[in-house]
Protein backbone atom coordinates (compact mmCIF):
# COMPACT_ATOMS: atom_id res chain seq x y z
CA UNK A 1 0.00 0.00 0.00
CA UNK A 2 1.36 3.63 -1.04
CA UNK A 3 1.43 6.13 1.19
CA UNK A 4 -1.49 8.03 -0.09
CA UNK A 5 -3.54 4.79 0.68
CA UNK A 6 -1.99 4.52 4.49
CA UNK A 7 -3.16 8.00 4.85
CA UNK A 8 -6.65 7.44 3.90
CA UNK A 9 -6.37 4.78 6.31
CA UNK A 10 -5.68 6.45 8.65
CA UNK A 11 -8.33 8.92 7.92
CA UNK A 12 -11.36 6.32 7.82
CA UNK A 13 -10.20 5.07 11.27
CA UNK A 14 -11.15 8.51 12.45
CA UNK A 15 -8.21 8.54 14.67
CA UNK A 16 -4.82 10.81 14.13
CA UNK A 17 -1.74 9.16 13.73
CA UNK A 18 0.96 11.04 16.11
CA UNK A 19 4.48 10.78 15.74
CA UNK A 20 6.64 11.63 18.52
CA UNK A 21 10.33 12.29 18.41
CA UNK A 22 13.23 12.59 20.58
CA UNK A 23 16.62 11.19 20.98
CA UNK A 24 15.91 7.90 22.88
CA UNK A 25 13.44 6.60 25.51
CA UNK A 26 16.37 6.16 28.08
CA UNK A 27 16.01 6.81 31.82
CA UNK A 28 15.30 10.94 31.95
CA UNK A 29 12.38 12.97 32.68
CA UNK A 30 11.64 13.92 29.10
CA UNK A 31 12.05 10.63 27.99
CA UNK A 32 9.10 9.87 31.02
CA UNK A 33 6.80 12.48 30.25
CA UNK A 34 6.98 11.49 26.38
CA UNK A 35 6.12 7.86 27.17
CA UNK A 36 3.55 8.01 29.33
CA UNK A 37 2.10 10.68 26.74
CA UNK A 38 2.47 8.29 24.06
CA UNK A 39 0.64 4.97 26.49
CA UNK A 40 -2.10 7.72 26.91
CA UNK A 41 -2.64 8.21 23.37
CA UNK A 42 -2.52 4.84 22.30
CA UNK A 43 -5.44 4.08 25.03
CA UNK A 44 -7.33 6.69 23.47
CA UNK A 45 -7.52 5.05 19.96
CA UNK A 46 -4.77 7.01 18.00
CA UNK A 47 -2.08 5.72 16.06
CA UNK A 48 1.77 6.18 17.99
CA UNK A 49 5.07 6.29 16.23
CA UNK A 50 8.03 7.03 17.70
CA UNK A 51 10.91 8.15 15.76
CA UNK A 52 14.20 8.19 18.09
CA UNK A 53 17.53 8.77 16.99
CA UNK A 54 18.82 5.39 18.70
CA UNK A 55 18.78 2.85 21.19
CA UNK A 56 20.28 4.08 24.38
CA UNK A 57 18.94 1.18 27.23
CA UNK A 58 18.10 0.36 29.86
CA UNK A 59 14.88 2.35 28.44
CA UNK A 60 11.77 2.91 29.95
CA UNK A 61 9.13 -0.07 29.54
CA UNK A 62 6.22 1.15 27.77
CA UNK A 63 3.32 -1.53 28.09
CA UNK A 64 1.47 -1.26 24.48
CA UNK A 65 5.65 -0.71 22.91
CA UNK A 66 5.70 -2.52 19.24
CA UNK A 67 9.51 -3.41 19.95
CA UNK A 68 11.79 -5.66 22.42
CA UNK A 69 14.10 -4.83 25.54
CA UNK A 70 16.88 -4.58 23.21
CA UNK A 71 14.66 -1.78 20.84
CA UNK A 72 14.62 -3.69 17.97
CA UNK A 73 11.00 -3.27 16.15
CA UNK A 74 8.03 -6.08 16.48
CA UNK A 75 6.92 -5.32 13.12
CA UNK A 76 7.81 -2.30 10.53
CA UNK A 77 5.40 0.96 11.23
CA UNK A 78 7.04 2.59 8.16
CA UNK A 79 4.73 0.23 5.45
CA UNK A 80 1.88 -0.97 8.12
CA UNK A 81 -1.68 0.16 7.73
CA UNK A 82 -3.13 1.91 10.23
CA UNK A 83 -5.60 -1.03 11.60
CA UNK A 84 -2.02 -3.32 11.63
CA UNK A 85 -0.20 -0.54 13.53
CA UNK A 86 -2.96 -0.43 16.41
CA UNK A 87 -2.74 -4.20 16.63
CA UNK A 88 0.53 -4.16 17.26
CA UNK A 89 1.33 -1.63 19.46
CA UNK A 90 3.44 2.10 19.69
CA UNK A 91 5.73 1.43 16.21
CA UNK A 92 9.22 2.52 16.60
CA UNK A 93 11.58 3.80 13.15
CA UNK A 94 15.45 4.79 13.71
CA UNK A 95 16.72 8.25 12.45
CA UNK A 96 20.42 7.70 13.12
CA UNK A 97 21.79 7.70 9.41
CA UNK A 98 24.57 4.89 8.63
CA UNK A 99 27.75 5.80 9.79
CA UNK A 100 29.67 5.83 5.98
CA UNK A 101 27.18 8.88 5.20
CA UNK A 102 28.69 10.87 8.14
CA UNK A 103 31.79 11.42 6.51
CA UNK A 104 31.94 15.47 5.58
CA UNK A 105 31.50 18.84 7.61
CA UNK A 106 29.38 19.27 10.47
CA UNK A 107 27.10 21.05 7.49
CA UNK A 108 27.27 18.16 5.47
CA UNK A 109 26.17 15.77 8.58
CA UNK A 110 23.23 18.01 9.49
CA UNK A 111 22.01 17.78 5.56
CA UNK A 112 22.12 14.08 5.92
CA UNK A 113 20.40 13.50 9.38
CA UNK A 114 17.81 15.92 8.13
CA UNK A 115 16.97 14.66 4.63
CA UNK A 116 16.89 11.02 6.85
CA UNK A 117 14.41 12.55 8.66
CA UNK A 118 12.31 14.21 6.43
CA UNK A 119 12.27 11.04 4.77
CA UNK A 120 10.76 9.09 7.69
CA UNK A 121 8.17 11.55 8.37
CA UNK A 122 7.36 11.84 4.86
CA UNK A 123 7.08 8.05 4.48
CA UNK A 124 5.12 7.37 7.87
CA UNK A 125 2.70 10.44 6.92
CA UNK A 126 1.74 11.37 10.64
CA UNK A 127 -1.21 13.59 11.27
CA UNK A 128 0.67 15.37 13.54
CA UNK A 129 4.56 15.86 14.82
CA UNK A 130 5.62 15.94 18.90
CA UNK A 131 9.37 16.75 19.67
CA UNK A 132 10.66 17.04 22.95
CA UNK A 133 13.88 18.97 23.95
CA UNK A 134 16.88 20.94 22.29
CA UNK A 135 17.87 20.33 18.94
CA UNK A 136 15.24 17.50 18.44
CA UNK A 137 12.54 20.30 17.78
CA UNK A 138 15.05 22.80 15.23
CA UNK A 139 15.67 19.12 13.27
CA UNK A 140 11.34 18.57 13.45
CA UNK A 141 10.40 21.99 12.46
CA UNK A 142 12.45 22.23 9.65
CA UNK A 143 12.02 18.36 8.45
CA UNK A 144 8.10 19.17 8.67
CA UNK A 145 8.01 22.19 6.47
CA UNK A 146 6.04 21.24 3.71
CA UNK A 147 4.92 17.89 4.44
CA UNK A 148 0.96 17.57 3.76
CA UNK A 149 -1.46 15.64 4.57
CA UNK A 150 -5.20 14.97 4.03
CA UNK A 151 -7.33 16.43 6.36
CA UNK A 152 -11.01 14.28 6.96
CA UNK A 153 -12.31 16.70 3.86
CA UNK A 154 -9.55 14.97 1.69
CA UNK A 155 -7.77 18.44 1.64
CA UNK A 156 -3.97 18.78 1.32
CA UNK A 157 -2.74 20.61 4.88
CA UNK A 158 0.69 20.96 6.32
CA UNK A 159 1.55 18.31 9.10
CA UNK A 160 1.55 20.77 11.94
CA UNK A 161 4.58 20.13 14.15
CA UNK A 162 4.41 20.84 18.03
CA UNK A 163 7.58 20.85 19.64
CA UNK A 164 7.83 21.28 23.52
CA UNK A 165 11.27 22.76 25.75
CA UNK A 166 11.63 20.68 28.58
CA UNK A 167 14.12 22.44 30.39
CA UNK A 168 16.06 26.05 30.65
CA UNK A 169 15.85 27.04 27.11
CA UNK A 170 19.10 29.14 27.80
CA UNK A 171 20.45 25.44 28.21
CA UNK A 172 18.43 23.76 25.79
CA UNK A 173 19.79 26.14 22.90
CA UNK A 174 22.83 27.54 24.70
CA UNK A 175 25.63 29.20 22.35
CA UNK A 176 25.07 32.02 19.86
CA UNK A 177 24.19 29.85 16.45
CA UNK A 178 21.72 27.54 18.86
CA UNK A 179 19.91 30.81 20.53
CA UNK A 180 19.43 31.97 16.38
CA UNK A 181 18.68 28.97 15.38
CA UNK A 182 15.72 28.56 17.71
CA UNK A 183 14.54 32.07 17.56
CA UNK A 184 14.50 32.04 13.85
CA UNK A 185 12.73 28.45 13.56
CA UNK A 186 10.00 28.26 16.41
CA UNK A 187 7.96 30.64 14.54
CA UNK A 188 7.25 28.17 11.92
CA UNK A 189 6.14 25.49 14.41
CA UNK A 190 2.51 24.91 14.25
CA UNK A 191 2.80 24.44 18.48
CA UNK A 192 4.84 25.11 21.27
CA UNK A 193 4.56 23.78 24.86
CA UNK A 194 6.55 24.99 27.85
CA UNK A 195 6.83 23.81 31.29
CA UNK A 196 7.07 26.73 33.35
CA UNK A 197 6.63 30.45 33.40
CA UNK A 198 10.41 31.08 33.41
CA UNK A 199 11.19 29.35 30.27
CA UNK A 200 8.94 31.67 28.60
CA UNK A 201 10.88 34.80 29.88
CA UNK A 202 14.08 33.79 27.37
CA UNK A 203 11.86 33.91 24.37
CA UNK A 204 10.97 36.78 22.50
CA UNK A 205 6.97 38.23 21.99
CA UNK A 206 6.21 36.55 19.34
CA UNK A 207 7.04 33.58 19.99
CA UNK A 208 5.92 34.06 23.79
CA UNK A 209 2.41 34.81 23.04
CA UNK A 210 1.99 31.64 20.82
CA UNK A 211 3.33 29.37 23.57
CA UNK A 212 1.24 27.43 26.22
CA UNK A 213 2.36 26.16 29.48
CA UNK A 214 1.62 22.49 29.39
CA UNK A 215 2.83 20.35 32.75
CA UNK A 216 3.49 16.97 33.53
CA UNK A 217 1.36 15.16 34.82
CA UNK A 218 2.30 12.36 37.91
CA UNK A 219 4.16 9.22 37.16
CA UNK A 220 0.91 6.76 37.69
CA UNK A 221 3.15 4.46 39.87
CA UNK A 222 3.01 7.63 42.13
CA UNK A 223 -0.61 7.42 42.43
CA UNK A 224 -1.64 6.09 45.81
CA UNK A 225 -2.93 7.04 49.25
CA UNK A 226 -0.74 9.43 50.96
CA UNK A 227 1.31 7.42 54.12
CA UNK A 228 -0.18 8.39 57.16
CA UNK A 229 2.04 6.91 59.94
CA UNK A 230 5.12 7.73 61.34
CA UNK A 231 7.45 8.92 58.89
CA UNK A 232 11.29 7.33 58.32
CA UNK A 233 14.41 10.08 59.87
CA UNK A 234 15.55 9.88 56.05
CA UNK A 235 15.87 12.62 53.69
CA UNK A 236 16.15 11.61 50.23
CA UNK A 237 16.95 12.69 46.81
CA UNK A 238 16.41 10.78 43.32
CA UNK A 239 17.71 11.93 39.79
CA UNK A 240 20.54 11.33 37.55
CA UNK A 241 24.36 12.61 39.92
CA UNK A 242 25.62 15.24 37.93
CA UNK A 243 26.83 18.52 38.02
CA UNK A 244 23.40 20.13 37.42
CA UNK A 245 21.29 18.42 39.79
CA UNK A 246 23.94 19.38 41.93
CA UNK A 247 23.23 16.66 44.83
CA UNK A 248 26.94 17.52 46.19
CA UNK A 249 24.77 20.67 47.58
CA UNK A 250 22.96 18.21 49.51
CA UNK A 251 25.93 16.75 50.96
CA UNK A 252 27.10 19.61 52.59
CA UNK A 253 24.19 20.62 54.01
CA UNK A 254 23.35 17.40 55.11
CA UNK A 255 26.72 17.65 56.66
CA UNK A 256 25.89 20.41 58.84
CA UNK A 257 22.39 19.31 60.38
CA UNK A 258 24.36 16.05 62.11
CA UNK A 259 25.37 16.92 65.67
CA UNK A 260 21.91 18.36 66.18
CA UNK A 261 19.93 15.48 64.74
CA UNK A 262 22.44 12.42 64.01
CA UNK A 263 19.57 10.36 63.55
CA UNK A 264 18.81 11.11 60.25
CA UNK A 265 20.17 9.68 57.07
CA UNK A 266 20.45 10.88 53.34
CA UNK A 267 19.70 8.34 50.85
CA UNK A 268 20.10 9.13 47.06
CA UNK A 269 18.69 7.02 44.44
CA UNK A 270 20.27 7.74 41.20
CA UNK A 271 23.77 7.00 38.95
CA UNK A 272 26.03 9.63 36.77
CA UNK A 273 29.30 11.16 36.07
CA UNK A 274 29.36 12.71 39.68
CA UNK A 275 28.65 9.84 41.78
CA UNK A 276 32.35 8.84 42.44
CA UNK A 277 32.67 13.10 43.58
CA UNK A 278 29.89 13.33 45.85
CA UNK A 279 31.06 9.86 47.41
CA UNK A 280 34.09 11.46 48.04
CA UNK A 281 32.54 14.93 49.53
CA UNK A 282 30.48 12.58 51.92
CA UNK A 283 33.76 10.93 53.13
CA UNK A 284 35.57 14.03 53.35
CA UNK A 285 32.70 15.41 55.72
CA UNK A 286 32.65 12.57 57.67
CA UNK A 287 29.07 11.28 56.93
CA UNK A 288 29.38 8.78 55.00
CA UNK A 289 28.10 6.41 57.28
CA UNK A 290 24.79 8.48 57.05
CA UNK A 291 25.09 9.66 53.61
CA UNK A 292 23.95 6.50 51.32
CA UNK A 293 24.19 5.78 47.64
CA UNK A 294 21.73 3.07 46.03
CA UNK A 295 22.18 3.72 42.18
CA UNK A 296 19.57 3.53 40.15
CA UNK A 297 16.09 1.66 41.10
CA UNK A 298 13.44 0.79 39.65
CA UNK A 299 11.09 1.03 42.97
CA UNK A 300 11.08 4.39 43.76
CA UNK A 301 7.70 5.12 44.79
CA UNK A 302 8.28 2.17 47.68
CA UNK A 303 11.78 3.65 48.52
CA UNK A 304 10.84 6.87 49.20
CA UNK A 305 7.27 7.58 50.32
CA UNK A 306 7.81 7.04 53.67
CA UNK A 307 10.39 9.28 54.06
CA UNK A 308 10.28 12.43 56.20
CA UNK A 309 12.08 14.93 53.88
CA UNK A 310 12.72 15.48 50.31
CA UNK A 311 15.58 17.88 48.56
CA UNK A 312 16.15 19.03 44.80
CA UNK A 313 19.06 20.78 44.66
CA UNK A 314 19.89 21.50 40.69
CA UNK A 315 20.97 24.29 39.21
CA UNK A 316 18.04 24.57 36.34
CA UNK A 317 14.98 22.62 36.12
CA UNK A 318 12.08 22.50 33.74
CA UNK A 319 9.52 21.08 35.37
CA UNK A 320 11.04 18.54 37.93
CA UNK A 321 9.48 14.80 37.81
CA UNK A 322 11.03 13.96 40.88
CA UNK A 323 9.65 16.52 42.93
CA UNK A 324 6.04 16.56 41.52
CA UNK A 325 6.30 12.89 42.26
CA UNK A 326 7.53 13.26 46.41
CA UNK A 327 4.91 15.81 46.96
CA UNK A 328 2.57 13.94 45.81
CA UNK A 329 3.61 11.23 48.18
CA UNK A 330 3.55 13.89 51.22
CA UNK A 331 6.85 14.46 51.78
CA UNK A 332 7.89 17.91 53.15
CA UNK A 333 10.06 19.45 50.13
CA UNK A 334 13.20 21.81 49.51
CA UNK A 335 14.12 22.94 46.61
CA UNK A 336 16.42 25.11 44.91
CA UNK A 337 14.51 27.85 43.34
CA UNK A 338 16.57 27.41 39.96
CA UNK A 339 15.64 28.91 36.75
CA UNK A 340 13.63 27.76 34.72
CA UNK A 341 11.79 28.26 37.88
CA UNK A 342 9.59 25.48 37.70
CA UNK A 343 10.01 24.58 41.29
CA UNK A 344 8.49 28.00 42.15
CA UNK A 345 5.34 27.03 40.28
CA UNK A 346 5.23 23.92 42.75
CA UNK A 347 5.99 25.49 46.15
CA UNK A 348 4.60 28.48 48.07
CA UNK A 349 7.71 29.23 49.85
CA UNK A 350 6.94 28.27 53.48
CA UNK A 351 3.51 26.64 52.86
CA UNK A 352 3.81 23.38 51.32
CA UNK A 353 7.82 23.65 51.17
CA UNK A 354 10.69 25.80 51.35
CA UNK A 355 12.36 27.61 48.41
CA UNK A 356 16.46 28.12 48.84
CA UNK A 357 18.58 30.14 46.73
CA UNK A 358 20.69 28.02 44.09
CA UNK A 359 24.13 26.02 45.63
CA UNK A 360 23.56 27.81 49.30
CA UNK A 361 24.18 24.92 51.01
CA UNK A 362 23.71 27.10 54.35
CA UNK A 363 19.96 27.73 53.65
CA UNK A 364 19.25 24.52 52.73
CA UNK A 365 20.92 23.14 56.05
CA UNK A 366 18.86 25.81 57.69
CA UNK A 367 15.57 24.61 56.16
CA UNK A 368 16.68 20.87 57.09
CA UNK A 369 16.87 21.67 60.66
CA UNK A 370 13.64 23.73 60.59
CA UNK A 371 11.61 20.09 59.41
CA UNK A 372 13.78 18.17 61.22
CA UNK A 373 13.30 20.36 64.46
CA UNK A 374 9.24 20.72 64.52
CA UNK A 375 7.46 17.46 63.43
CA UNK A 376 4.45 19.07 63.17
CA UNK A 377 5.43 21.66 61.03
CA UNK A 378 6.98 18.76 58.56
CA UNK A 379 4.05 16.88 58.73
CA UNK A 380 1.24 19.78 57.53
CA UNK A 381 4.31 21.17 54.85
CA UNK A 382 3.48 17.07 53.16
CA UNK A 383 0.10 17.00 53.60
CA UNK A 384 -0.34 20.50 51.68
CA UNK A 385 2.31 19.53 49.03
CA UNK A 386 0.11 16.13 48.55
CA UNK A 387 -2.40 18.40 46.72
CA UNK A 388 -0.39 17.83 43.54
CA UNK A 389 -1.24 14.69 43.41
CA UNK A 390 -4.73 15.62 41.98
CA UNK A 391 -3.63 18.85 40.25
CA UNK A 392 -1.16 17.03 38.33
CA UNK A 393 -2.75 13.49 37.88
CA UNK A 394 -2.95 11.97 33.96
CA UNK A 395 -6.60 12.44 34.31
CA UNK A 396 -6.85 15.88 34.42
CA UNK A 397 -3.59 16.85 32.56
CA UNK A 398 -3.29 14.32 29.71
CA UNK A 399 -7.00 15.91 28.13
CA UNK A 400 -4.80 19.01 28.08
CA UNK A 401 -2.33 17.70 26.06
CA UNK A 402 -5.22 15.89 23.99
CA UNK A 403 -6.87 18.90 23.61
CA UNK A 404 -4.36 21.27 22.80
CA UNK A 405 -2.63 18.88 20.31
CA UNK A 406 -6.20 18.30 18.58
CA UNK A 407 -6.31 22.07 18.25
CA UNK A 408 -3.34 22.37 16.05
CA UNK A 409 -5.17 19.30 13.66
CA UNK A 410 -8.58 21.57 13.27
Amino acid sequence: MGTEGRAENNRAAHAPHLVLYIGSLQKGGAERVLGNLAEYFFTQGWRVTFVTTYCHPPEYVLPHAGWDADGKPLYDPVHASFEEARAKGIGRVYSDPDAELLTGSRVHNFGVRYRVLRNIFKTLQPDLVLSFSGKNNLMAIAATRGLRRRDAQGRRRQVPCAVSVRGMPAREYAGRAMTLCAKALFPLAEGIVLQSKGAAEWFPARIRKRAVILPNSINPAFIRPVYQGEREKRVVLVGRLDANKNEGMAVRAFAKTRSRHPEYVCDLYGDGPSRKEFEALAAQLHVSDAVRFHGAVSDVPERIERAAIYVLTSKAEGMPNALIEAMGLGLAPISTDCPSYGPRDLIRDGENGFLVPVDDADAMADRLLRLMDDENLRREMGRRASAVQEEYAPSRINPMWKEYLLGLLH
